[in-house]
């Protein structure tokens, strides 16, 4: 096993180890209730960047710095902190029309948080979820064609960023294989999660959509 695959993995049982330990993760739920934009952006910009390195290290079989890496880093940043609105509005949303009877509600409490959960998840990677891919996909494209250097960045039309992009493979993989069987059921896990939980839940998934959208590279 290389040195990086190492302090990947180091890091990985940092971030848990911080969460797992009583102390630690009373003050994790302080900070992200008292400051849930700045833990957004760090929850997500953090783990998202990790699944980026384990993507590569798939496709290539070593830990390679992706092209403009601090781009992504706060590109994903920003997502985390789109993410911390967004899950609250889905979520709240859910609460709200279920209470007006415009979906099934359950008496048994476990089955109606399930539910509700899988509503949530539902409604929001089938109306969201594809703004946001297809937004992510646009800025990881720019960067990647301007060598993650800004002054080729901004040269850059945008037209040509979305001809570079292969549309076909983000309907038909991205939109319509990992939303209905990955997307759905893991965040209807993420939504059962209480709220100071859900985007770092949601930035965990990332690691693994990393790995899956790596193999299916791979296939190709």
């Amino acid at each position: 096993m290389k040195k990086k695959d190492l302090l990947w993995g180091f890091i990985l049982i940092l971030i848990i180890s911080f969460l797992a330990y009583p102390v630690t993760r009373e003050l994790f739920l302080i900070l992200t209730k008292s400051h849930p934009y700045i833990l957004g952006f760090i929850k997500v910009s953090i783990l998202a960047t990790m699944g980026e390195f384990l993507s590569i290290k798939i496709c290539t079989g070593d830990f390679k710095k992706p092209k403009g890496l601090l781009y992504k880093f706060l590109v994903w940043g920003f997502i985390g902190i789109i993410f911390v609105i967004m899950f609250d509005i889905f979520s709240g949303g859910i609460s709200y029309v279920t209470n007006k009877g415009l979906l099934p509600s359950f008496q048994n409490p476990i089955l109606n948080k399930l539910s509700s959960a899988f509503f949530t998840s539902s409604i929001m990677n089938l109306t969201f979820a594809p703004a946001f891919m297809g937004f992510h996909r646009v800025t990881d494209t720019l960067i990647d064609l301007g060598d993650g250097t800004l002054s080729k960045i901004l040269k850059l039309s945008l037209n040509e960023t979305l001809e570079a992009i292969d549309w076909s493979s983000f309907i038909g993989f991205i939109v319509l294989k990992t939303i209905p069987f990955f997307w759905i059921p893991a965040h209807t896990i993420t939504f059962m999660l209480p709220s100071e939980y859900r985007v770092l839940a949601a930035s965990f998934l990332s690691i693994a959509l990393g790995a899956i959208l790596s193999f299916s590279k791979r296939q190709k």
